[in-house]
């Protein structure tokens, strides 16, 4: 502990790890019980079991800009190796990997929505600090 960290920070402390499996579970980053979102994507503005006020977050693209970064560097290796390999009809290729890019960016979505928010929350950014 430095001079600059007083005991009740420390005893304050928001660990990031459980709060990210938190969010990633579309739960509370606080108690863990409580579902985080409403609908597909909509943030609740309060937990519903442990009332952590949870209208603060900022999460605005930044879940779609990782949603398409994760889904891009998993699909685009595998378009190449199946087009090398089993030389498929395109419309085939384009068919298959287009079901599976949006099935899997509508899975990653909501999840990396909750875990943008619970970042936010437990690095106490944008009135999570209060």
């Amino acid at each position: 502990m430095t001079d600059s960290t007083s005991i009740a920070d420390v005893a304050d402390e928001r660990p990031i790890k459980p709060a990210l499996l938190r969010g990633w579970r579309r739960r509370c980053p606080n108690c863990g019980s409580g579902p985080l979102l409403q609908g597909y994507l909509k943030v609740r503005d309060t937990c519903p079991n442990c009332e952590q006020e949870l209208h603060h977050h900022r999460a605005d693209d930044g879940p779609a800009y990782l949603t398409i970064l994760i889904v891009g560097h998993l699909m685009v290796p595998l378009i190449m190796f199946v087009f090398e390999t089993f030389r498929p009809e395109p419309l085939v290729l384009a068919t298959i990997f287009t079901v599976v890019c949006v099935a899997m960016s509508l899975y990653l979505l909501p999840r990396l929505k909750g875990i943008v928010v619970s970042y936010q929350w437990a690095k106490r950014m944008h009135g999570f600090g209060d």
